[in-house]
């Protein structure tokens, strides 16, 4: 008689044998995305002792950092404690060590991403790294069974102060770190069942997977949450536009990400009707605002349109829909979860797949006068939702530029569907802002907005080429052959770039301008129709045999 299988179809046909399976096999494929990892690079003069005595009195001060967890299988419960010993912040010097930078890159990333064995350890780790004179490393690692994003804010802001008082030769006085259970209020239970009822009846009906264009098999168990990111942004004009719209409706820039996703998703599938994960600090008591801990929760944003939705109706939408979401922020995800989904794969993310957030960038800080400090983008980073939509608005360049960017599972998506993606969004973009009062699924603009953009174009030519010729990087001003190409894949780049500009280009136009600076410039007109004898069979074949002509003739 066959053993059965330990990968059941359904949560709810699973025994309690092969739920116990399947949930160690997620804990095991998410370990990576259960910490919380801090690279943080000093540049300047810091005297190390001094740094490394400050992040022990700051880990240690707090009880959830001490935290040590145990597993009641009897009763079904984890219990914890903090009386135990704090994490012990160490130091190295990989400049007098002889580390290389491939070695320090390999320790860093150990740091990060090493487990930790929350019955034996503190849930903390903490390494000052003397990486030369003029640089050091903070390596910070917190489980996020105990740490969020706000408390890694509270708690650099204290390593600085300690360390700026050390300096003096003071010791800092700081309030007595609260205990994260003496903080928390208990709903009633009555009334948080009234309150779970209510959110399942606004969400109720609605699809828990979204329409996304998947290049490969997101439930796949040979899928890697290894992750990447791209961005691309809008123009000072354009995005002022959107703004402008967006604020006569009080939708806020996060609101604003809302209605752009769906739109584009809605545009590209026929789904239309969301949910959208949404990350909420959880610290709205103000009792939680100066402690430690893990406060942080996730809520799911329904939202929706059809044939007739104009842009400005879904940005109202977009603003009930994010209201009523906040405003029961603290009905836990599990119970309506629960009820929605009984017989939900508990291997994915509750409810949606997509998530959509305010790209909050840490700011730097210093940690001393004329000691900056800078977060370091973490190498490698893990992904857990198939897609997530990060909004900001970035004024680097000078002007307020609005940024898209989309992080998601590496191997989930093909270099051309993030193509696709973007042009998506920044067509959306563009006619939010440009015909508020227009249908949302009836397209109205001839291009997404590259044609107005230098930076776009660059970036959407750059991404073309990488995907044609297959490579990782391209160089601005060297010519397509020189590159790799031949006239065949010069065919497949100009029906690419049609398909994201919304142009007509021949395969000679590209093999006139060979260059993606010079290709770039190509989208810099308004978009023309596709319909011409142009685009016809005959006339790429023409326009290959007069590229491969000319490339014998160079």
């Amino acid at each position: 008689m066959s053993s059965p299988p330990t990968t059941p179809t359904t949560w709810h046909e699973a025994t309690p044998t092969q739920q116990g399976l399947w949930i160690l096999d997620r804990i095991e494929r998410l370990r990576p995305t259960y910490l919380l990892p801090s690279v943080v690079e000093f540049t300047g003069p810091v005297d190390h002792g001094l740094l490394v005595a400050s992040v022990q009195r700051a880990i240690a001060r707090h009880p959830a950092l001490r935290s040590r967890f145990r597993l009641d299988a009897r009763h079904r419960r984890v219990e914890y404690r903090t009386d135990a010993e704090p994490a012990e912040a160490g130091f190295i010097d990989a400049a007098a060590d002889g580390w290389t930078g491939a070695e320090l890159d390999d320790l860093v990333e150990v740091l990060c991403y090493t487990p930790f064995d929350l019955a034996e350890e503190a849930p903390t780790r903490a390494e000052v790294i003397r990486v030369d004179d003029r640089t050091t490393l903070l390596v910070l690692n917190v489980h996020h069974i105990v740490f969020d994003g706000w408390s890694r804010g509270l708690l650099m802001d204290e390593i600085a102060a300690i360390y700026r008082g050390k300096l003096r030769g003071e010791e800092v006085e700081l309030p007595p770190a609260a205990h994260p259970a003496d903080v928390l209020s208990q709903p009633d239970p009555d009334d948080l069942a009234e309150r779970v009822a209510d959110v399942v009846e606004r969400l109720r009906g609605a699809p828990t997977g979204v329409a996304l264009p998947y290049d490969r098999d997101p439930a796949s168990e040979e899928l890697s949450l290894l992750g990447a990111d791209s961005a691309t942004h809008l123009d000072a004009d354009l995005t002022k536009q959107l703004v402008d719209v967006a604020t006569t409706e009080g939708a806020t820039l996060y609101m604003t990400g809302v209605a752009l996703l769906a739109a584009t998703l809605a545009r590209m599938s026929d789904q239309r009707d969301f949910l959208f994960a949404v990350v909420w600090p959880g610290r709205d008591d103000p009792a939680t605002a100066d402690v430690v801990g893990m406060f942080m929760t996730t809520l799911v944003v329904r939202i929706g349109l059809d044939e007739t939705t104009t842009w400005r109706e879904l940005l109202r939408d977009a603003r009930i829909a994010a209201m009523e979401t906040f405003v029961d922020a603290d009905v836990p995800l599990d119970a309506i979860a629960a009820a929605l989904d009984p017989n939900r794969d508990v291997s994915r993310p509750p409810l949606t797949p997509v998530l959509v957030q305010l790209n909050a960038v840490p700011d730097g800080f210093e940690l001393a006068p004329g000691v900056p400090g800078r977060y370091r983008p973490l190498k490698p980073q893990y992904s857990k939702y198939d897609l997530a939509l990060f909004v900001r608005l970035d004024h680097s360049s000078g002007a307020e530029r609005l940024e898209l960017s989309l992080d998601r599972p590496a191997d989930l998506f093909e270099g051309t569907t993030l193509v696709d993606l973007f042009a998506g969004l920044r067509r959306s973009a563009a006619d939010l802002a440009r015909f508020p009062e227009e249908p949302v699924l009836e397209p109205t603009t001839a291009v997404d907005g590259i044609a107005d953009d230098p930076t776009a174009r660059l970036d959407a030519v750059r991404a073309l080429w990488r995907e044609v010729l297959g490579v990782e990087e391209v160089a601005d001003d060297v010519s397509f052959f020189e590159a790799g190409g031949d006239s065949l894949r010069l065919v497949i780049l100009v029906e690419r770039l049609n398909q994201v500009s919304g142009h007509a280009l021949r395969t000679v136009d590209l093999f006139r301008a060979g260059t993606v600076r010079a290709q770039a410039e190509l989208l810099a007109g308004p978009a023309a129709s596709t319909s011409s004898t142009a685009g016809s069979s005959r006339q790429r074949l023409l326009d290959a045999a007069r590229a491969r002509r000319g490339e014998a003739r160079a």
